[in-house]
């Protein structure tokens, strides 16, 4: 959250924010497609890029309703979209605007955004698991009509865009469409809350990060650091 970037397995290391004094928290990061950039972004819609990754614009200066809570880049790195926790969505570069949230009453707050592998569309997810899907995301299923014993707190697509995750902060993953359920850290010590879900590059695997910085690698996923099993 102070915009410390750690590098693990053949991540390159291309800068961060750690000695810069931030006006608001760092909630999201993204990678360039080429893995050699990455782009984070703040609370308040301030986007900083590294590496490869093109600054196409932020809402820093604009006065937001609700804090930004995630982004998500455009295949190609041409643009990216920034989500509110009230399912407003600002649009940047070649990233289109294809609908949001913003001005629905929500049952609980969105907490992550993820692009459909065209590009043309994204879906939104709130922490109870309810899904928003706009443009080309189709929708696979939700977790909004279930009592879950603790919040939703991100998502990530198949590589395919026919399926999805969810990961809960107890560490329990719920998975939709052809995303396949791999295993989960629900009912275990995870020694602090679970923040994160990202998927490996062959589809076949995923690692649930924690707050702390553990990760805990699934199918194919590779443990690159050491994890507590």
């Amino acid at each position: 959250s102070d915009g410390t970037v750690r590098t693990f397995g053949s991540a390159t290391f291309r800068g961060d924010l750690s000695a810069v004094d931030l006006v608001q928290p760092i909630v999201g990061m993204s990678l360039t497609e080429s893995g050699d950039g990455y782009w984070l972004v703040a609370s308040d819609g301030g986007v900083f890029a590294f590496g490869d990754a093109t600054f196409h614009g932020s809402t820093g200066d604009i006065k937001l309703d609700k804090p930004i809570v995630g982004m998500a880049t455009v295949p190609g790195g041409g643009g990216y979209w920034l989500v509110a926790s009230d399912g407003g969505v600002f649009s940047f570069g070649a990233a289109r605007f294809y609908g949001s949230m913003g001005g629905v009453r929500l049952k609980a707050p969105v907490v992550g955004i993820a692009p459909a592998p065209s590009g043309a569309g994204y879906w939104m997810v709130a922490s109870d698991g309810g899904i928003f899907a706009f443009g080309s995301a189709p929708f696979h299923g939700s977790t909004g009509n279930l009592k879950l014993a603790a919040p939703i707190v991100s998502m990530v697509p198949s590589v395919t865009g026919r399926g999805y995750w969810f990961v809960a902060s107890d560490g329990g993953v719920f998975n939709f469409g052809d995303a396949s359920f791999l295993g989960s850290r629900g009912g275990r010590d995870n020694k602090g809350d679970v923040v994160s879900i990202t998927e490996t590059a062959d589809g076949g695997g995923y690692w649930i990060v924690t707050e702390s910085g553990i990760s805990f690698p699934y199918g194919t996923a590779v443990d690159f650091v050491t994890s507590i099993v």
